[in-house]
């Protein structure tokens, strides 16, 4: 995550790189939100935004989502709702992003069907297993932290002090790599799970 304290900088860093989801207040010094994003959109970015304004009225809001935001919080706000927001825009561009079918290795998903197999060999996963295994391939080599997991699998009002994600990457490594090598699902003691090989 980066943080830009005016309009500037925001639409530098925007430019720059690609992110999952930005959230732009629309009070910004130096360049408004509404031109930062209108900037955004002329430039090809397609990084899903979510405004944030003091301006409560339906022609604000209006105006927003037509300048190029794919939604629009008014404060003052709750931070769960803000989270929950974020976290479907995150989701709606994976979706559109995403290629339907991922491969890692010899392990191979399929986004439409939700068909998984490794080496030819076809593996049966539960949802939630499914839905770690798919988090996973769409972030290859990166370690993703349970925090992260717990928001993609199930969501932000989940308990991350329970077990339930070692119980779940237990279930899926027994099924993708127990009676395969090499071992995809690795740990990284301290800081998450991640798949890459050996």
């Amino acid at each position: 995550m980066d943080v830009a304290g005016n309009g500037v900088d925001g639409l530098d860093l925007a430019q720059g790189q690609a992110y999952d989801a930005a959230v732009v207040d629309i009070m910004l010094p130096r360049l408004d939100g509404l031109s930062l994003v209108s900037a955004l959109r002329r430039a090809g970015v397609r990084t899903p935004v979510l405004f944030l304004s003091a301006r409560h009225s339906v022609d604000d809001r209006v105006k927003g989502l037509q300048t190029g935001g794919d939604d629009y919080l008014t404060k003052p706000f709750a931070f769960p709702e803000l989270l929950a927001r974020v976290q479907a825009l995150t989701r709606r561009g994976q979706v559109a992003q995403a290629p339907t079918e991922l491969t890692f290795a010899d392990l191979r998903l399929d986004r439409l069907t939700r068909r998984v197999e490794r080496a030819g060999v076809a593996i049966e996963l539960r949802p939630r297993e499914f839905a770690l295994l798919e988090y996973l391939m769409l972030h290859p080599g990166k370690v993703l932290s349970k925090a992260m997991i717990v928001s993609h699998v199930w969501d932000y009002s989940f308990d991350t002090g329970t077990n339930a994600v070692d119980v779940l990457v237990y279930r899926l490594r027994e099924k993708i790599d127990k009676e395969f090598d090499p071992k995809l699902l690795q740990t990284v003691r301290g800081v998450g799970y991640v798949l890459k090989g050996e």
